[in-house]
């Protein structure tokens, strides 16, 4: 049966960042698909956990067509979350993904910044798709928090590609996740968050790993 396949983007960024538009590219020389939903909307300021989970849902082709989603930073952790819900989505491709993205965010904003966005009602982001800064609901916060602890054990195939000088989401957070969970593999890179240096290698591994070599 053909596989679908979905690719998430990260926080603050666009269906037009340079990986979405690389493997989208690599994606039509196979002549597979590769939606890349805007997870922004047009509207980043209410930007939700569940209101991604929702969008993407809606992308899903009807059943029981197998689902790859491939998934950057903050889209990984969504990912994550929408493997354990959906049983279509049978593999994961997680970029650099931000899990406990919330853990690694907050202290970063420091305790006085994140009251005054409490109090305030909206925080003031740099967009790197925009490539201005957008305001933000705090409202994102209470409803990442309840996913945060949600369990993510159900075991299908996972591929993990991490930049070992990752200044956004340490490595650690990967290793941790791969460790106990047989069915993650995690490939460490030469690199950053970005990852920008090294987009042949995660083609090379994302072919390899859902097995598009001769499609």
């Amino acid at each position: 049966m053909p596989q679908a396949f979905i690719y998430l983007h990260g926080f603050a960024s666009s269906p037009q960042s340079a990986k979405a538009e690389y493997l989208r590219s690599r994606f039509c020389d196979l002549q597979i698909p590769l939606p890349l939903p805007d997870l922004n909307q047009g509207d980043f300021s209410h930007l939700t956990i569940t209101r991604q989970l929702r969008q993407v849902e809606a992308e899903f082709p009807p059943p029981p067509t197998p689902v790859t989603i491939i998934g950057s930073s903050l889209g990984g952790w969504t990912a994550t979350i929408l493997a354990q819900r959906q049983p279509q989505c049978q593999r994961l491709v997680l970029l650099a993904p931000a899990l406990q993205f919330l853990s690694h965010w907050l202290p970063r904003l420091g305790e006085q910044t994140l009251n005054q966005w409490q109090s305030e009602g909206y925080l003031s982001v740099y967009h790197y798709g925009e490539k201005r800064s957008l305001p933000l609901s705090y409202d994102f916060i209470p409803d990442a928090q309840t996913y945060q602890n949600e369990p993510l054990n159900r075991p299908i195939d996972t591929l993990i590609l991490h930049g070992s000088q990752d200044e956004v989401i340490p490595i650690e957070t990967s290793r941790n996740f791969a460790s106990g969970r047989p069915w993650v593999k995690l490939i460490e890179l030469d690199s950053d968050h970005s990852l920008g240096n090294v987009l042949p290698e995660i083609w090379s591994a994302i072919v390899a790993f859902c097995q598009l070599a001769g499609k």
